[in-house]
């Protein structure tokens, strides 16, 4: 189902969100690209960082929500352009990026695995792909919403939010194959310190808890909302002003040979 995003919402832990994006790139070894694409730009906030490590390239920023791209058009100089687009949509385009970066996007995309190499398929000869999921599901940040949300006072409402879903690093190590690709294919879990006792919800607030609560009409909305809030506080109990949230994150990247 369709929910909207909040791009100010979303950037209130910019600097927290960021760190994956750093240790993608940090990995992508193009010296001289001539196009570079940011699937899922959002904000802008992240994009922007793009000709600034490679100047003399295109950069291109391509996200499905009209909101997030209008965010990025005060975000981002003239260096890069801006695109509302659908990433599954990328294939056809017949563009041929020498980077494609896809940054915490493809979750939202359940059979993503199987678009993968559609997507890798549009990437230059000697071009890379830089690919990162967050892949937290199992953690209380996400299971508690799931428990609560399959709730009979909830489940009617919130029985066709789409599910959001990662995989091993392995599982894309081998969607991308070994032929014609050097895969590099890992996983980080952040420690990530937070202050204020519902930091956690205000964290999935901005970005996974979004499609749930949106389904939910206006009473039943903010009932599921302390609720949560409770459970989460038990599950990140504030300790000497700080809240602690491990966040486990996968990343891909690959050269076409």
């Amino acid at each position: 189902m369709a929910f909207s995003w909040d791009p100010a919402r979303y950037l209130g832990y910019a600097d927290h969100r960021a760190r994956p994006f750093h240790d993608l790139l940090a990995r992508v070894g193009a010296e001289d690209p001539r196009l570079v694409v940011d699937l899922g730009c959002g904000a802008g906030n992240l994009t922007a960082l793009l000709p600034r490590r490679w100047p003399d390239a295109r950069v291109l920023g391509i996200d499905s929500s009209e909101a997030m791209v209008g965010a990025a058009r005060d975000a981002v100089d003239d260096a890069v352009e801006l695109e509302v687009g659908d990433v599954r949509d990328w294939p056809a385009r017949g563009l041929r990026p020498d980077v494609l970066v896809s940054n915490a996007v493809l979750h939202w995309l359940p059979d993503h695995l199987a678009l993968l190499p559609d997507l890798a398929a549009t990437v230059a000869p000697g071009g890379w792909l830089a690919v990162q999921v967050p892949g937290n599901w199992r953690a209380p940040s996400h299971a508690l919403v799931a428990e609560l949300a399959g709730r009979p006072a909830y489940a009617a409402h919130t029985r066709d939010v789409a599910e959001m879903v990662s995989h091993a690093p392995e599982d894309y190590l081998r969607a991308l194959g070994t032929t014609g690709w050097e895969v590099d294919a890992w996983e980080t879990t952040y420690a990530h310190v937070l202050t204020g006792a519902d930091a956690v919800f205000d964290w999935i607030s901005g970005t996974g808890l979004r499609p749930t609560v949106q389904a939910l009409p206006p009473g039943l909305r903010e009932q599921f909302e302390e609720e949560l809030k409770e459970r989460l506080r038990a599950a990140y109990p504030e300790r000497d002003g700080v809240v602690v949230m491990p966040f486990r994150r996968v990343f891909v990247v690959a050269r076409r040979r």
